[in-house]
C-alpha cells in the first residue's frame, strides 16, 4: 500500500520515488527520475521534470514547472505559478540536452513568490524570500528578501518570513 496520495488525474513515470505522506493533486506529471521527498504536497497543473530532486516538507503551488537542473532543498515554498528555466539561449532546433543545463538550486526554507521567475545557474539561499513578479537574475544571500525587475535585495527575513530590516 502506497503511503503518499496521488489524484487519479495526475501521471507518474518509472523510476520516481515519493516520499511517505507527500500530496499529488490534479493534472500533475512526475517524470522518470525525480526524487520527491515525505510531507510534501504538490498543487494542481505542477510538471515534475525529469532528475529533479524535491526535498522534504516542500509546498508547490498550483501551475509550476520544475525542470531538469532544478534542486529544492527541504522547507521550500513555491508560490503560483512561479517560473525555473534551464538553459539561457535556447533554441528549438538546436537543443542542448541535459548535459548542457544550468543548475539551480532553492536553499532550505526559502520562498518563492507567485509568477516570480528564476533565471537558471542561480542559488536561491537559506530562507531568503523572493517576491512576487521578481526576476532573479544572480544568486540570492541566505535570509535576504528580494523584489523587483531584476531582483534587488532589499532587506532580510527570519526564519518564519519576517522582515527584520527594509
Amino acid at each position: 500500500m502506497d503511503k503518499y496520495f496521488v489524484h487519479e488525474s495526475s501521471y507518474i513515470d518509472d523510476d520516481v520515488i515519493i516520499g511517505t505522506g507527500t500530496k499529488i493533486w490534479h493534472f500533475c506529471h512526475i517524470q522518470s527520475g525525480a526524487r520527491i521527498g515525505k510531507n510534501t504536497t504538490i498543487g494542481q497543473n505542477v510538471n515534475i521534470s525529469n532528475n529533479v530532486e524535491i526535498g522534504d516538507g516542500v509546498k508547490i503551488q498550483n501551475n509550476v514547472s520544475v525542470y531538469e537542473g532544478v534542486t529544492i532543498e527541504d522547507g521550500v515554498f513555491l508560490g503560483p505559478s512561479c517560473v525555473f528555466t534551464n538553459d539561457l539561449t535556447p533554441r528549438a532546433s538546436f537543443p542542448k540536452g541535459k548535459d548542457n543545463y544550468m543548475p539551480t538550486t532553492i536553499k532550505r526554507g526559502a520562498t518563492v513568490g507567485a509568477n516570480a521567475t528564476i533565471v537558471c545557474g542561480h542559488t536561491i539561499g537559506k530562507y531568503a524570500m523572493v517576491a512576487a513578479g521578481a526576476v532573479v537574475t544572480k544568486d540570492v544571500p541566505d535570509y535576504c528578501l528580494v523584489q523587483g525587475v531584476p531582483a534587488r535585495i532589499c532587506g532580510k527575513v527570519d526564519e518564519k518570513g519576517n522582515v527584520v530590516s527594509r
